[in-house]
């Protein structure tokens, strides 16, 4: 690793200032050597990350290394993570992992590789015991995230777009422009690697961020990107609010039960907003039973609460949701 130091430059100087103040928010007073992971894939984004967590973890007590996923969906992949992992190690992170995996097919392209990814970024977690994995998405990437969610009709949550912190994940650049972390690689000497998929006009998002958002910003102006990620932080804020009471709501309503079923008083549980209703629904899906409910599976089962005139269960992967009177009883079906 080089050991001359380059001029810091603002975006330098902007990337590791966001990076150091989340280290801070999350680990401050933690033990020394607590490890951190950047989830490294060469890419301006990433890379400009992974300077500035290399500089800044150090100075929080931290050890920070790398891994990189090698998707397979390319000829070259072996090749450019073994480059991404040289480009770490001169960094100074340390460990640097590779991890290949395989995409399956499932609910789409985009998807099928993030789910594979973030299968394998859990398990070097897990085999590293490693305190957060830090995430390179930007600004410009939250503004597509919100505007992929409004073209699809999504409720506040997905319009919410990611957080800073979820669970062990951690995003310091959520704050920061695309165009700052290619000016911070291109003020170290650092050479990131561009993804042909990020050209692929066949991927929503590609279209979104070549097609979509230079149009908003020539015919309505500049700031469209910030404007979008404020709508996100505002709705996230508005959604923690509501997760909260409904959260309240759903002890309030849960009523004895046998075994694994679980009940909740469904009069009164009608009595509540839609807002808090729906949430309560998805919560005890989620809690009792691992089942994260789509939009249909919702309302299918809110009709059992606002709308019931003696009409059969609803029936979702896993759960068997039924009105007995003035219960309505969520039961498993993965043994039935």
């Amino acid at each position: 690793m080089s050991t001359i130091r380059p001029r810091l430059t603002p975006a330098m100087a902007d990337v590791r200032r966001a990076v150091r103040e989340l280290l801070t928010e999350i680990f401050e007073g933690a033990p020394d050597s607590t490890l951190v992971l950047v989830a490294f894939s060469g890419g301006p984004d990433s890379l400009a990350l992974a300077a500035a967590t290399a500089f800044e973890a150090p100075r929080a007590g931290l050890r920070a290394g790398a891994v990189i996923i090698d998707h397979n969906l390319q000829a070259d992949s072996a090749a450019v993570a073994e480059r991404a992992a040289s480009q770490a190690r001169e960094l100074g992170l340390d460990p640097v992992l590779i991890r290949a995996v395989e995409v399956m097919p499932a609910s789409g392209p985009e998807a099928d590789a993030r789910t594979a990814r973030y299968a394998a970024l859990a398990l070097a977690r897990d085999e590293t015991n490693a305190a957060a994995i830090l995430l390179g998405h930007t600004l410009d990437d939250q503004a597509e995230t919100v505007l992929l969610g409004l073209t699809r009709g999504a409720g506040p949550t997905s319009i919410g777009g990611m957080s800073p912190v979820t669970g062990f994940y951690l995003r310091p650049l959520l704050g920061i422009r695309r165009s700052m972390t290619e000016a911070a690689c291109a003020d170290q000497d650092l050479e990131p690697w561009n993804d042909p998929h990020n050209l692929d006009a066949t991927y929503t998002r590609v279209r979104i961020r070549h097609a979509v958002m230079p149009v908003l910003e020539k015919e309505l102006g500049p700031g469209i990107a910030e404007a979008l990620a404020r709508t996100a932080e505002h709705l996230r804020e508005d959604a923690a609010t509501l997760d909260s009471l409904a959260n309240d709501t759903m002890q309030s309503l849960i009523m004895p039960g046998a075994g694994p079923e679980v009940s909740l008083d469904a009069n009164a549980l009608a009595d509540a907003p839609r807002a808090i209703y729906t949430r309560v629904i998805r919560i005890v899906a989620q809690a009792a039973f691992g089942v994260s409910l789509t939009s249909a599976h919702t309302t299918a089962i809110a009709l059992l609460v606002t709308n019931w005139h003696g009409q059969g269960a609803a029936h979702v992967p896993g759960i068997r949701v039924e009105r007995q009177g003035f219960r309505l009883v969520f039961v498993p079906t993965d043994n039935e």
